[in-house]
């Protein structure tokens, strides 16, 4: 199975992504790039730019507001999307506890993926609710 499959049937096991087709998960899987990253690697900081989001498929991240983590988070969630949706800075950083599988998305790859996939607009727009809801 080549990485763009195996890439595929990982973003499949995520709850948020059930209510995609097969192609629709094919396209979110060409746009993404897979990375595996190693542990304490900061994914992206507090009050910066939204330029960048994360699907998690493997390991653990802490969401930190202000030095403290307010939560941990791990394979099946995305983490980023909130600025990303709301064209807004980042209000909590993102560090890796653990290495990480994950599939990185730009701001410019979301933005195209969500204007052709209806049902990607709405996972990403329910997990930015519950991450709000967690604030």
């Amino acid at each position: 199975m080549n990485q763009r499959s195996e890439t595929m049937a990982k973003l499949k096991r995520v709850d948020r992504f059930s209510g995609l087709s097969d192609r629709e998960l094919k396209k979110v899987a060409e746009a993404g790039t897979y990375l595996k990253l190693p542990a304490h690697r900061t994914l992206m900081s507090e009050t910066t730019p939204a330029d960048k989001a994360y699907v998690i498929l493997a390991g653990e991240v802490a969401i930190r507001h202000q030095g403290e983590t307010i939560a941990t988070v791990g394979a099946g969630n995305i983490v980023g999307e909130v600025g990303i949706l709301q064209k807004r800075l980042r209000t909590a950083g993102v560090v890796a506890l653990s290495d990480l599988e994950v599939v990185h998305f730009t701001n410019d790859d979301l933005s195209r993926l969500v204007s052709q996939i209806p049902a990607l607009e709405e996972a990403l727009q329910a997990t930015a609710e519950a991450h709000s809801a967690d604030d």
